[in-house]
């Protein structure tokens, strides 16, 4: 290490925050807006019933909630608990961190040069979240794979082939926060904390959609400096972690790994994983690698990163048991991996 290298990564480093830090920015208040005056349950009555497209359906919500992988779970776990169909809900929940046009935007200026980036990327993400979608909907009825408090609070009549008019005694009694999806679970009045998004989980949690304009945009201010705060941390350390690999790691032990078909996505997936960096932002993370590693390892990066990752496990197990969980896992994971493979074989 000398100080040759240390202003290479520093100034890589600074570089990366630069590009990142207004879509980054952006992102957050977008997504905010929305959530805060946009009522998703009319969304819910006009969702297909058919599950493939449901899950279509779903995938494509992201247009209208542009939501990072850190608010994509409140609003899944809403969607589920307001009565939408568990197609619908999975494919929004893997598909909005990406299909969203803050995230086309932050990706093509990124990769301006490589088009076809941009738009393989979207089409992966939509086509594997239909695809899990429409593989969980075989599950006709879905709260054994759900967390029990959120399996209480889903509308006994979303169930598939349940009967609505159904009121019998195991019926379970929910209030009408319940109904419109809310984070007070239990019966008691004090809100059941089940994720690191407290602040987030106690702002989604009613419903906004009735609350007065200065309201909204009080917790827009707080909602917007939170997310800030906790995501600008992950960019920090994300783009840290990118300026080191680059200028530390030996170029000919990077050039091996990135070369290789099959070892450059596994290395990559393996890297968006555990970076978890926001998918407003990820492009520019990806594209420090672009001259070093395959093109279906990169954009195994910047589809397997926003459905999958540390971060996001952990949000999920917020809603899903963890055998749900690790269900998704292994089907984004494969789906990506065999996607991103015949990039590198037939198409680079």
């Amino acid at each position: 290490m000398n100080l040759t290298q240390l202003n290479s990564a520093f100034t890589l480093f600074l570089s990366l925050l630069v590009e990142a830090v207004p879509f980054l920015l952006l992102g957050v208040l977008f997504s905010g807006l929305l959530l805060f005056f946009v009522d998703e349950r009319k969304l819910v009555r006009w969702m297909p019933k058919n599950p493939l497209l449901g899950a279509l359906a779903g995938s494509c919500i992201g247009f209208l909630f542009p939501v990072c992988e850190c608010g994509n779970v409140p609003v899944a776990r809403r969607l589920l608990m307001q009565g939408a169909p568990s197609p619908v809900a999975i494919g929004f929940l893997l598909a909005a961190p990406t299909i969203n046009p803050i995230v086309f935007w932050a990706t093509w200026t990124a990769f301006r040069d490589q088009p076809e980036i941009v738009f393989m990327r979207v089409g992966f993400s939509l086509a594997i979240a239909t695809i899990i979608g429409w593989v969980f909907s075989a599950q006709a009825d879905l709260r054994p794979l759900l967390q029990p408090a959120v399996a209480r609070a889903i509308p006994r009549g979303a169930v598939r082939g349940e009967e609505r008019g159904v009121r019998g005694k195991a019926q379970v009694s929910t209030s009408p926060l319940l109904q419109s999806g809310t984070y007070f679970l239990g019966q008691s009045a004090k809100p059941l904390q089940i994720d690191a998004a407290e602040l987030q989980a106690r702002m989604l949690g009613a419903n906004t959609a009735d609350k007065p304009t200065s309201s909204k945009l009080l917790l827009l201010l707080e909602n917007t400096v939170q997310e800030l705060r906790e995501l600008g941390g992950v960019l920090v350390l994300g783009s840290a972690i990118a300026a080191i690999v680059q200028v530390f790691v030996p170029r000919d032990v990077i050039l091996n790994l990135g070369q290789s078909p099959v070892t450059s996505i596994l290395a990559m997936m393996l890297l968006a994983a555990v970076v978890s960096i926001c998918s407003t932002v990820d492009s520019f993370f990806a594209l420090s690698f672009a001259s070093t590693f395959t093109s279906g390892s990169l954009l195994a990066f910047l589809v397997f990163g926003p459905m999958i990752d540390l971060k996001g496990v952990g949000l999920m197990l917020s809603i899903f048991q963890a055998r749900a969980v690790f269900y998704l896992f292994a089907l984004a994971a494969l789906l990506t991996f065999l996607f991103t493979l015949i990039v590198n074989l037939y198409v680079s």
